[in-house]
């Protein structure tokens, strides 16, 4: 008997949303790839060798999440927290995670695509940003004027009646927007957070009665178990929180199964050739939750450097499918476009890159590809390092390598990284134009 022909369709939209099926499924799509059986993609695994070379001699792996944004340019998170603790009224460890947590997540929320002629000054320091960096310093100045909260009396905080007070007019205050400076999807990052105030106070479970992000933090600390004087979370426990505490705030046209909408789950038409065991309902979805990812990655560190907690768990972590670190493959030439596809790709007239929505088979596969191959390079790369990393460097080397390789590359490395930078921008602004026609970019596509 075939037991996995019985499981019924909520148990497998309930496995969609899990981190294990994220990696089991890209997996089956890559098995494709290795067998030439895709329909837009060409693997060529020798040139994993280049993108291992290229990216060893230029980059130093930090724990990677929205810290590095926040600080862009100049340390902005460690003087807030001196600030803190500096006050006449400190606030105690928990608290300050608390707020770390409510800052954080919106700065994640607010990060999407910004458009090629958006940018941010910084009016303190004078310094310009763009895209994430530029959106992320803009979050931490709205986080101080206290916008994002209910309570004049604690602006530092984030909570579910000062987002439902967003307007697009703040929203565009806060991120300097003028018609000589436009911000691609101003209405959905209003939007987005909006409905995180409603996504906030329907889960009180995770966020608390007080219904703030930071409440998460006691949610954890429930879950966890204590050992010689260290907190042991579950990575899964805070991925639950996420995938299911922040449904509220997708919209409805996602994917869904049973019922349950998946977030960011596609159809792959691929794996019709490959389904995975069971029903064929959802035989053939991959899941990917991109935006989930990036969140957990990014709440992870406040909580392990504020409160010494550690995390168990974080291997089943993957490196987001994105196509900034899909490009890396693309552009040194390990996954290549098909010249025979099944279905004929649009150009991009300025560019020349080919041009198809973020829901393509084409983006699927790729996204796929992308989850599989951020493993690889740092089993090539670790006889190279001058000492063994950390547990954790496989999981940091797959998040941060091709952001710093990318157009996230930080400014010392520049020089190096032209070609590269100018061929994965003309990538973006491609996506980007593909994506506008959707009220909320990749916040709705890529959670």
């Amino acid at each position: 008997m075939n037991l996995a022909a019985t499981t019924p369709p909520n148990q497998i939209a309930a496995y969609l949303r899990t981190l294990p099926a994220i990696r089991e499924r890209c997996t089956r799509v890559f098995d494709l790839a290795k067998e030439g059986k895709l329909e837009y993609f060409e693997y060529h695994p020798e040139k994993e060798r280049d993108v291992a070379a290229f990216c060893v001699d230029i980059i130093k792996i930090p724990p990677h999440g929205r810290w590095r944004h926040l600080d862009a340019g100049r340390p902005r998170i460690a003087p807030l927290i001196a600030q803190w603790k500096a006050s006449p009224l400190p606030p105690n460890d928990t608290e300050i995670a608390k707020r770390l947590i409510d800052l954080f997540m919106v700065a994640v929320l607010l990060d999407a695509g910004a458009g090629n002629k958006w940018t941010y000054t910084e009016a303190e320091s004078g310094l310009q940003f763009s895209r994430s960096e530029g959106l992320g310093v803009a979050a931490f100045h709205m986080f101080m004027q206290g916008l994002f909260s209910g309570d004049p009396n604690k602006p530092y905080q984030v909570d579910a009646e000062g987002l439902a007070r967003l307007t697009v007019e703040k929203i565009s205050a806060g991120m300097q927007v003028t018609p000589d400076n436009p911000l691609v999807g101003l209405e959905g990052r209003t939007s987005l957070l909006v409905n995180l105030s409603t996504a906030l106070r329907t889960s009180p479970e995770f966020f608390g009665s007080a219904a703030r992000p930071g409440g998460v933090v006691d949610f954890l600390s429930s879950q966890s178990l204590v050992s010689s004087g260290t907190h042991h979370v579950p990575v899964a426990a805070l991925w639950h929180a996420l995938i299911a505490g922040l449904q509220p705030i997708w919209p409805p046209s996602r994917t869904s199964l049973a019922g349950l909408s998946l977030g960011d789950v596609w159809p792959c038409s691929a794996l019709s050739q490959s389904p995975a065991p069971g029903p064929s309902d959802g035989a053939t979805f991959v899941p990917f939750h991109k935006l989930t990812g990036w969140l957990t990655y990014s709440l992870i560190e406040p909580l392990s450097k504020i409160l010494g907690w550690h995390f168990d768990g974080v291997e089943d972590m993957t490196g987001l499918p994105e196509y900034r670190n899909g490009g890396l493959f693309v552009d040194l030439g390990v996954l290549s476009l098909k010249p025979n596809p099944p279905e004929k790709l649009g150009v991009d007239a300025v560019s020349g890159v080919p041009r198809v929505p973020p829901t393509h088979p084409a983006i699927i596969e790729w996204r796929a590809l992308t989850v599989i191959l951020l493993q690889r390079p740092h089993s090539r790369c670790h006889p190279r390092s001058p000492s063994p990393p950390p547990t954790s460097a496989s999981r940091k080397f797959s998040k941060a390598l091709p952001g710093k390789a990318g157009v996230r590359s930080p400014k010392p490395c520049a020089d190096l990284l032209v070609d590269l930078q100018s061929r994965l921008r003309a990538t973006e602004r491609c996506f980007e134009a593909s994506s506008t026609t959707d009220s909320f970019l990749r916040p709705s596509l890529f959670s």
